[in-house]
């Protein structure tokens, strides 16, 4: 507590280099690993969801999780093509 104290009152503070903006708290960098935290306890929850509540085993659960990934990625993918292609015209 002292140490705190003395660092505040002597001014040590003022000696340490700012953080840069790419690692600041609002950068796109901190923004996008804030998001893959918030996802990765959603997929969490969701595991213990369908193991707990529902009874499904966990390799069901992770069957799940893999199929939902597997169709995203191709639900993507069309949306992609179907920018490019209207934007290729």
């Amino acid at each position: 507590k002292a140490a705190f104290i003395n660092f505040i009152s002597d001014e040590e503070w003022k000696a340490i280099e700012p953080v840069s903006s790419w690692f600041g708290p609002s950068s796109l960098l901190m923004s996008s690993m804030s998001a893959l935290f918030k996802l990765s306890m959603w997929i969490r929850h969701g595991h213990g969801y369908l193991t707990e509540n529902l009874g499904i085993p966990v390799w069901g659960s992770y069957a799940v999780f893999g199929l939902a990934t597997l169709f995203l990625g191709m639900v993507l993918g069309l949306v992609s093509e179907a920018l490019r292609a209207d934007f290729d015209c």
